[in-house]
């Protein structure tokens, strides 16, 4: 992705805290509620660390190898599976990284490195309701799966996704159907994990489509276009745009809401927007003095967790359409994850 946003360069070595690895996850005494830690990736300082939200205070954090990136939590809140991207944004040569970090949330620890060369860069990552693990090569634009990612050693299966430069995928929840985001061929593929016989279906929104998400129903897929400023809504049936509606500056990130209105992220014009699903029409703009990287969503608060170029994560209320505070972090928050102990 072409942004400073994300993490910028920074060494390896990384002071950890000196809580004792059992903390963050542990059970809250009765009568008190559980703590609520944001599991955050720190890409330019090449880490993942454990903040407390209601303190902003910083628990723990783990070292891992150069632009760490998108990372998803089983459903268990067991583990984390860190994709190694290797190199700042995906403007920046090189071959990137070739593994996924395993983190253990319990020990707060990388419990182990799964090597999947030759796939690299790896960037857009996803786990259905099976537990599958999906991996995208943004160089070889192919998906890699572990079907027990807990255990396997090597990939189990791998497709192609129909594009170049394949940077983030949406998946179905079980794991048959996914749709690619192509950054140089400016394309949404649609295509089967499981099924190598399948030939990949295109769809072409805008020029550089990048931040995608899934209605509820799976029907229908909401796209963000970064160089052409446009959100669209592409049937998942037909492969085929039925709406599209202007954006603001760089629409980078799209997000469902738990009431399905959409919040979109926008780089260049550094704001939120709240869109209505069925239109894609703005119903809030919300400026902000920072850019935002990537948000996560607290699973029933309306909070939204953003993270910015500024070094800050700003929790936004979604009802208010405020931040209500900001929690200081290390170089280039991103991509970011509510667990509760």
């Amino acid at each position: 992705m072409q942004r400073r946003e994300l993490l910028k360069t920074a060494g390896l070595s990384l002071a950890a805290s000196t809580l004792g690895p059992a903390t963050v996850l542990a059970q809250a005494p009765a009568g008190r509620a559980p703590r609520e830690v944001l599991l955050l990736i720190e890409k330019s300082s090449h880490c993942i660390s454990h903040y407390d939200i209601a303190s902003g205070e910083r628990l723990h954090t783990i070292a891992l190898p150069p632009f760490p990136h998108e990372f998803v939590v089983d459903a268990a809140q067991r583990y984390a599976y860190v994709g190694h991207y290797g190199v700042e944004t995906s403007g920046h040569p090189g071959p990137g990284g070739t593994s996924v970090l395993q983190i253990d949330l319990a020990t707060r620890t990388l419990a182990r490195t799964i090597d999947l060369a030759p796939f690299n860069r790896l960037h857009g990552i996803q786990m259905d309701q099976s537990g599958r693990l999906y991996v995208l090569s943004e160089d070889r634009a192919q998906l890699a799966v572990l079907d027990r990612p807990e255990t396997d050693t090597a990939v189990r299966r791998a497709v192609p996704v129909g594009g170049i430069k394949s940077h983030l995928f949406a998946l179905t929840r079980d794991g048959q159907t996914a749709y690619a985001m192509n950054l140089l061929t400016h394309s949404v593929t649609q295509f089967r994990p499981h099924d190598a016989a399948f030939t990949p279906v295109a769809c072409v929104p805008g020029d550089k489509p990048e931040g995608n998400v899934l209605s509820a129903d799976e029907r229908t897929l909401y796209v963000t276009c970064r160089w052409s400023n446009t959100l669209c809504a592409i049937d998942t049936a037909t492969m085929k745009v039925v709406r599209s509606a202007p954006a603001r500056n760089d629409p980078t990130r799209i997000y469902r809401c738990r009431d399905g209105r959409l919040l979109v992220s926008h780089y260049g014009d550094r704001s939120l927007s709240i869109v209505d699903p069925a239109t894609l029409a703005e119903q809030a703009h919300i400026p902000m003095d920072a850019r935002p990287i990537a948000v996560s969503l607290h699973p029933t608060r309306p909070w939204a967790f953003v993270s910015q170029d500024n070094d800050r994560v700003g929790i936004f209320h979604l009802e208010s359409r405020r931040f209500e505070r900001f929690i200081a972090t290390q170089r280039e928050p991103d991509v970011s994850y509510m667990l509760q102990g």
